[in-house]
């Protein structure tokens, strides 16, 4: 203790703590001074350290998003069909002869249950899109259809704010029951009205309702539950026919072991080959796709977006800098005759120096406070009116103080270096 004491008392901590108190109270008063003057210049610095803090939290902020979406739908679960996602396949895109790939149906799903040695679940969704949707007099248009085969609901997060899912009896036999998206039980029924054991008229067909999802939007794996309703494949069989080109069925494969999915994938791709009587030397007339393919193009996206973002902030940054050195010029050049006092009496050069490095290193760290400031409340106007989750990472935090430290240095240091150098009995002599 008596160490420390003797530390923080010592003459030389003595004017170290001096020169910063004083080089504080004068960056604050040369704002109260010259309140225009001062805040133009620190607009470029605000800008500046805005643009980096917010483009590195949308960036964290649309990572984080990924993940969750990645973690919530599973890395482990493979998405076999007709079109493959981007990212997936390198390359032109082919779609003439992707549209003119086979449908996947229950056969395959059968193979993969009966042949596969790895140990997994495999499930059939057929998406039917456009599709009108009825309750006595409510008609809702334009919304996606899922028939879905057993065990659906193991390799897809399907929860449930009122009744129940379809059983494996109701799957199997095709039973007139649905499922409805929280979307389209609101729009179909009245408020206060449980959809439970209601009818819904849907592609001609008069299925009894089960149960109603929660609403969770539109996932990765581009799923839209709410604006959507699940009911059992067989019952669509006889309705649509399953082969045409014009759909497109989606095997969905879920690994019980996440480090076995290349293996799975491997075991998938040579069932099906054989299914289709593929010769070794022939492609694939199907796809594989994982999430982990769209989550690293999109990552690749946002890191663009984020050279862009830190690009225009550093571009603002440079423009502050030079107007945080031109306050400090004039200053200088108001303060001459007081550096040739302190001069006169003993202020060494190193001292003023670091005097005005101070000041500068202040007015930057002010103006890069005002931005974070500005994305702090911008992030929580965002989450509170859109209901977006906004990462801020004290991370992002302590890169824009640093960088804003960084540009006052940058930008005080020739001014500060001239104060520095000048002769004493010049400076007192300046009119």
């Amino acid at each position: 203790m008596q160490i420390l004491t003797a530390i923080f008392v010592s003459p030389p901590m003595k004017n170290v703590l001096h020169i910063v108190i004083t080089s504080i109270v004068q960056a604050l008063q040369e704002l109260r001074a010259n309140k225009l003057r001062t805040s133009l210049s620190l607009l470029g610095i605000t800008i500046g350290i805005f643009c980096i803090i917010a483009v590195r939290a949308a960036f964290d902020s649309a990572q984080h998003t990924i993940q969750k979406n990645v973690d919530a739908l599973g890395s482990d679960v493979l998405y076999i069909g007709r079109w493959p996602w981007p990212g997936m396949e390198e390359g032109e895109f082919k779609w003439w002869e992707y549209w003119r790939r086979p449908s996947l149906t229950n056969t395959e799903v059968t193979a993969i249950n009966t042949d596969m040695r790895s140990m997994c679940v495999a499930t059939l969704c057929f998406p039917i899109n456009n599709v009108t949707a009825k309750h006595d007099d409510q008609e809702l248009s334009s919304i996606h259809a899922y028939a879905v085969n057993v065990d659906f609901d193991k390799v897809q997060n399907v929860e449930l704010s009122q009744g129940r899912y379809m059983n494996d009896a109701e799957l199997e036999g095709g039973n007139n029951v649905v499922v409805l998206g929280g979307g389209v039980a609101e729009e179909l029924f009245q408020k206060g009205v449980s959809p439970m054991g209601k009818s819904v008229t849907v592609m001609g067909r008069k299925y009894t309702v089960v149960g109603v999802m929660k609403k969770v939007g539109q996932n990765m794996a581009d799923f839209d539950f709410d604006n959507g309703l699940l009911f059992p494949y067989y019952s669509i069989t006889s309705v649509v026919d399953v082969h045409s080109l014009e759909y497109n069925p989606r095997l969905i494969v879920k690994s019980y072991n996440p480090a076995n999915v290349m293996e799975v994938k491997d075991e998938i791709t040579g069932i099906i080959r054989r299914l289709h009587k593929l010769k070794p030397e022939q492609a694939n007339d199907f796809t594989v796709n994982q999430l982990s393919g769209i989550s690293k193009l999109l990552n690749e996206m946002f890191d663009r977006i984020n050279i862009v973002g830190i690009f225009i902030g550093g571009f603002s940054l440079l423009v502050g800098a030079f107007g945080i050195a031109n306050i400090m010029f004039v200053t200088v050049k108001e303060r001459t005759k007081i550096i040739g006092l302190k001069k006169a009496i003993g202020a060494r050069r190193a001292s003023i120096l670091t005097e005005f490095l101070l000041e500068a290193i202040v007015l930057c760290l002010i103006g890069g406070i005002i931005g974070i400031l500005i994305v702090l409340g911008l992030s929580v106007l965002i989450s509170y009116l859109a209901d977006i989750e906004v990462v801020l990472s004290f991370k992002n935090f302590v890169i824009g103080i640093l960088v804003s430290a960084v540009t006052g240095i940058l930008s005080g240091f020739i001014p500060a270096r001239r104060a520095s150098k000048l002769d004493p009995v010049v400076a007192i002599r300046t009119t």
